[in-house]
């Protein structure tokens, strides 16, 4: 029975209203009490062309984060994919680095089709001062104007710049983590992949922070709850649509463009996944860290209950989210053998 006929069109979209606004207080309802804010109370809006639009403007005139004390930063120029641009880079050192010391591939998220490294600046030398590595930030081409496998390749020739470099950087080839949230905790799942394929690169270990790994959420109707928070499925099918190149469609995708689709997990690095049970990611990242330990990768998966996406960006402060990133740098530490 459709409603709209026996209310009106008008009192159909009340009605609408009325359940979207009840679906969303019962998500409020399950929150973490730590997370429940005035902020998340308001219905965040879906990501469309104009709002990235807009969101790239402000990125692209917004000032560099200033560095904690004793961080130093130093911006690149590197090679790009063959028949592709030169990359930017910004490298990360602490205040004092040992020789061969162990690096991070620091990969920015931002659903593929917004945020930069430079906006990191903060979380990659957080990364350098506390545990004492070199940091490399990459500013990889955004989707719609670069789709797959633009982005992807762009930290592909990152991380054999950091290979190849190592001497110069003063790193440890053998121990290069794979490090991202979002749409960069794809991309770093991508990138292990492919590396893993490739065999030109083996980084020890990926961190990957509620990661974007599978286009096929996007063609689910219905996600329990999930995603009224920050990372809407509007947002995610504009994300997944502009990465592709077309919108997603389940018999297939490119390989390495949707990291959930690989058949054959054997022989990855060892991970550490987190995510909430509010973030539309959820049930994703919950099955790849399933099918890593499944296929004898050794991998530490964090739920956190009643957390939405990027929860411990916007309350950093709160217990949950500290006991969400010590669990994470411990683990990095463990994957780079510092600890």
């Amino acid at each position: 029975m459709n409603p709209g006929r026996l209310l009106g069109g008008g009192a159909a979209l009340v009605l609408g209203a009325w359940f979207l606004s009840t679906r969303r207080a019962a998500s409020y309802a399950q929150l973490h009490p730590e997370l429940r804010s005035p902020f998340v109370r308001f219905r965040s809006p879906p990501f469309t062309r104009g709002v990235v639009a807009l969101m790239q403007a402000v990125q692209a005139r917004a000032k560099a984060p200033a560095l904690p004390d004793g961080v130093t930063v130093e911006e690149r120029r590197i090679p790009g994919p063959p028949g592709a641009p030169d990359v930017t880079v910004f490298v990360y050192r602490p205040p004092t680095l040992a020789a061969g010391a162990a690096a991070i591939l620091n990969i920015h998220g931002g659903g593929y089709v917004t945020g930069s490294a430079a906006a990191y600046h903060p979380q990659s030398a957080g990364y350098a001062r506390d545990i004492g590595v070199v940091v490399v930030g990459v500013e990889y081409r955004l989707a719609p104007a670069a789709p797959f496998p633009g982005p992807l390749e762009d930290c592909y020739a990152a991380l054999t710049w950091m290979a190849r470099e190592a001497e110069a950087l003063g790193i440890d080839p053998a121990r290069i983590a794979l490090v991202g949230d979002s749409a960069g905790g794809g991309l770093a799942a991508a990138l292990a992949q492919l590396a893993h394929d490739r065999g030109e690169v083996t980084p020890a270990f990926q961190l990957l922070y509620y990661p974007m790994l599978d286009d096929r959420t996007v063609l689910q109707a219905d996600h329990a709850g999930r995603g009224e928070f920050i990372w809407r499925p509007a947002s995610n099918v504009l994300g997944w649509t502009s990465y592709l190149g077309r919108p997603p469609r389940l018999d297939s995708a490119p390989a390495y463009a949707a990291p959930a689709r690989r058949a054959d997990l054997t022989g990855l690095p060892p991970a550490w996944i987190g995510v909430g049970t509010l973030d539309l990611f959820h049930a994703e990242d919950r099955a790849y860290a399933q099918r890593l330990t499944d296929a004898g990768v050794p991998c530490e998966y964090v739920e956190v209950p009643g957390a939405y996406h990027a929860f411990e960006r916007f309350v950093p402060d709160s217990s949950v989210a500290r006991m969400f990133t010590a669990s994470a740098l411990k683990a990095l530490r463990r994957g780079l053998r510092l600890s």
